[in-house]
């Protein structure tokens, strides 16, 4: 273990929250990983069918689990870990995806962000173009850098990574209404909309070759749910979102001019 992040992320209140659906064959290669770094890991079983609690049972002892008999999405699964977060005293969590396409060795970059820019979300920011990376992700990725921006007024390099740190204590009870894919979005959208800063790290990935990648992501369905999400913020901005930044930028700046 690193003994200077995880005296950081303890004085930070950081912890690393994993959710996961059958990724048995490389959860415990992950939790490996992660736990080089920081003993604070909170792990989510959502509905696992595999072998993932046999996985779980042997670092028990190690990592805080959650665990539900069905499955039920990763924007469920992320705000079952956020409760369970909280109770135990964190103020934030670092999310990282159970299938090993991200590194531990790129949490330093989060805590470094997260001591440099206090309350801010801190979202990993991959390099589009790297091997492996399947084509659909990055034009998918772009198409949903585009309508964030309209959305919110924010630009950010990669909109869809689930590689981020939220900062529990400034969402004050936030959790995702839409239980997938779709979460991820929500968040980031709905914290934008309350002026959360938002800072993008450069992160690397790790995607294996194709014959032995694992994903639940189904292009249809979630594709049709994502562009159903963007729709509805497109309108929401409109009326509701991009009126309440403004709102809250011009409270801000009162305050500074009374304190001032």
């Amino acid at each position: 273990m690193t003994p200077l992040l995880e005296n950081e992320m303890k004085r930070l209140g950081i912890c690393v929250l994993i959710p996961t659906y059958n990724n048995g064959q490389f959860l415990a290669a992950v939790l490996d990983d992660v736990l080089r770094y920081t003993s604070s890991v909170v792990v989510v079983n959502d509905g696992s069918t595999d072998h993932t609690d046999a996985v779980l049972e042997q670092y028990r002892a190690r990592v805080e689990v959650v665990s539900y008999p069905q499955n039920r999405g990763k924007g469920y699964a992320l705000g079952r870990g956020f409760d369970r977060a909280e109770a135990l005293g964190y103020a934030c969590a670092i999310s990282m995806d159970a299938d090993g396409q991200h590194l531990a060795a790129d949490l330093p970059l989060f805590v470094d962000a997260a001591k440099a820019h206090p309350g801010a979300m801190v979202i990993g920011a991959r390099a589009l173009r790297q091997r492996n990376m399947p084509q659909k992700n990055t034009f998918a990725n772009k198409l949903s850098n585009f309508w964030f921006t309209v959305q919110t007024g924010v630009r950010l390099p990669d909109t869809q990574t689930g590689f981020r740190l939220y900062p529990l204590a400034q969402m004050q009870g936030m959790r995702a209404l839409t239980s997938r894919y779709e979460a991820e979005l929500e968040l980031l959208v709905r914290l934008a909309w309350r002026n959360v800063a938002q800072i993008p790290v450069p992160i690397r990935v790790r995607y294996p070759p194709a014959g032995e990648r694992v994903s639940h992501f189904r292009p249809g369905v979630d594709f049709l749910r994502i562009s159903l999400l963007n729709t509805f913020f497109v309108f929401a901005a409109a009326f509701y979102g991009l009126w309440r930044r403004v709102w809250g930028k011009l409270r801000v700046k009162r305050v500074e001019v009374e304190c001032g």
